[in-house]
């Protein structure tokens, strides 16, 4: 009777083992599963940091060049002269334009993410000072050629023909620079929305089950610049994608509330498919 019991003692405590054992694997890979979520988030927020990054200084690297341009061309004369450096001028705004709006958003990326390093802080306010240095800079070229182009009035462009092919060319190149803006705006232009399937088939958006086929309702969607705008919050903890986007181009990361965020990784790539985005969500 007693090697009996001894053998059932025995035989509970083995299975209470085999119970904690099982119970300290499983904390052990939800353990490991939430560390890989954690780096891969953190991953996917520097790469996305570094991109924007890297766009600015492309920016800071056209601008330049752009002024060299400019540079060169005050030293010769005429009306194409002119054309060029305003031409060039117009791009120089616009760039700058453009690098001001990516540290403003790489700004936000840094205070959003949890990714902290006062290295990449540093970098930060370095652009930031590189800007303000290029402002002051394209202030005081502003202020030249406006004093040149008083002193070239007053040498007497007085040839009512010249006047004329002037402003001509002044025109012509206002309206070239406008055609070139709006071709790119509206090829670095998309649109997305999401919402939930009663509000996706209120607007035609989903008829059937199918995405997009009908007369959908385009004032629903939201208008964003490609180049810029690589995030899009869900404010939801259920997210599907309901259009085609090739999947190595975006990710699909929740935030520290556990709702989703989208974050294109590769912009070219991922609205190659389609410029309309359509995400269900509830």
């Amino acid at each position: 009777m007693k090697k009996i019991f001894i053998v059932a003692v025995l035989a509970a405590v083995m299975v209470g083992c085999k119970e904690n054992q099982a119970k300290q694997d499983a904390v052990v890979m939800q353990l490991r599963d939430s560390l890989n979520s954690i780096i891969t988030q953190k991953d996917n927020e520097l790469n996305d940091m570094m991109t924007t990054l890297n766009d600015i200084e492309d920016g800071f690297r056209e601008i330049n060049e752009a002024q060299g341009r400019v540079a060169l061309a005050k030293q010769g004369e005429g009306t194409n002269t002119k054309a060029r450096i305003r031409e060039n001028m117009q791009f120089i705004q616009n760039t700058m334009k453009q690098n001001r709006e990516l540290i403003n958003k790489l700004k936000q990326q840094l205070r959003e993410s949890s990714f902290k390093s006062d290295q990449f802080k540093r970098a930060l306010e370095t652009l930031t000072a590189q800007l303000e240095e290029k402002d002051k800079q394209l202030q005081l070229l502003r202020d030249e050629l406006e004093d040149r182009d008083i002193y070239i009035g007053e040498l007497g462009e007085k040839i009512e023909d010249l006047n004329t092919n002037v402003a001509t060319l002044t025109e012509e190149s206002a309206q070239k620079t406008e055609t070139i803006n709006t071709q790119d705006k509206q090829l670095n232009s998309a649109w997305f929305v999401f919402g939930t399937k009663k509000e996706l088939k209120e607007q035609k958006i989903l008829v059937d089950g199918d995405v997009l086929q009908s007369n959908f309702n385009k004032d629903y969607f939201t208008k964003i610049d490609i180049r810029i705008d690589k995030e899009i919050k869900l404010y939801s903890s259920s997210a599907k994608m309901l259009t085609d986007h090739p999947s190595s181009a975006y990710t699909l990361q929740r935030d520290a509330n556990k709702q989703y965020i989208l974050r294109i990784t590769d912009p070219q790539l991922f609205w190659s498919t389609s410029k309309y985005l359509v995400i269900l969500v509830k």
